[in-house]
């Protein structure tokens, strides 16, 4: 009982620090967020934080994986609300472009993100997502929606393509001007892996 009580205050502490990070990350920026007032403002001390995280950039992959499960559910969905196989795969994919232009989004994954932790391709969290895609892939190669290529390789492309239209969008003066634009052209590049009709 004890040690279930232990890991619930573990969790509560984690959970109580990615929530005031998020918050200090999304209205300062990761540079100007003080550790000392995050820890304050969960009621922490900065020990608690070196424990859980180690330092701050740990806390920030914290909430950076916390706010990717959070995208990876919306692009589920808007799979989940589409007719085909291929439908659901180019949804996901519009989903997650999309993302980019929501403000935490654009700060906290997308400029902030890689400038502390690096090349976003190589987070671990992009290691499931390529893995995911290109499983997606080989199915629609399966039933013949996608023509013979090797997976993998179409895989890291498309992510790359999404990627970098949502790190393209973050940046720009005006991301909702970028972003029909960039969805456009993603579409117009994917349609490349569609087998031809016989």
């Amino acid at each position: 009982m004890a040690a279930k009580r232990r890991a619930e205050m573990v969790e509560e502490t984690r959970s109580k620090l990615i929530q005031a990070a998020r918050q200090a990350f999304s209205d300062k920026g990761y540079a100007a967020a003080s550790m000392d007032e995050l820890t304050a403002t969960a009621g922490l001390t900065r020990g608690a934080l070196y424990h859980n995280f180690g330092d701050k950039k740990g806390l920030l992959q914290a909430v950076i994986d916390q706010m990717d499960a959070e995208i990876l559910l919306q692009m589920r969905e808007a799979s989940a609300r589409e007719a085909t196989k291929w439908d659901g795969f180019i949804a996901e994919a519009i989903t997650y472009i999309e993302m980019s232009l929501e403000p935490e989004v654009q700060r906290i994954m997308l400029l902030d993100g890689p400038a502390v932790l690096g090349d976003p391709s190589q987070w671990p969290n992009q290691t499931a997502c390529l893995r995911t895609t290109t499983e997606a892939i080989e199915a629609l190669i399966a039933e013949g929606t996608v023509r013979q290529v090797d997976a993998e390789a179409a895989a890291r492309l498309v992510n790359g393509a999404a990627l970098n239209a949502a790190l393209w969008i973050a940046a720009a003066d005006d991301p909702h001007a970028v972003l029909p634009r960039a969805i456009e052209a993603f579409r117009v590049l994917v349609s490349g892996l569609l087998a031809e009709k016989a």
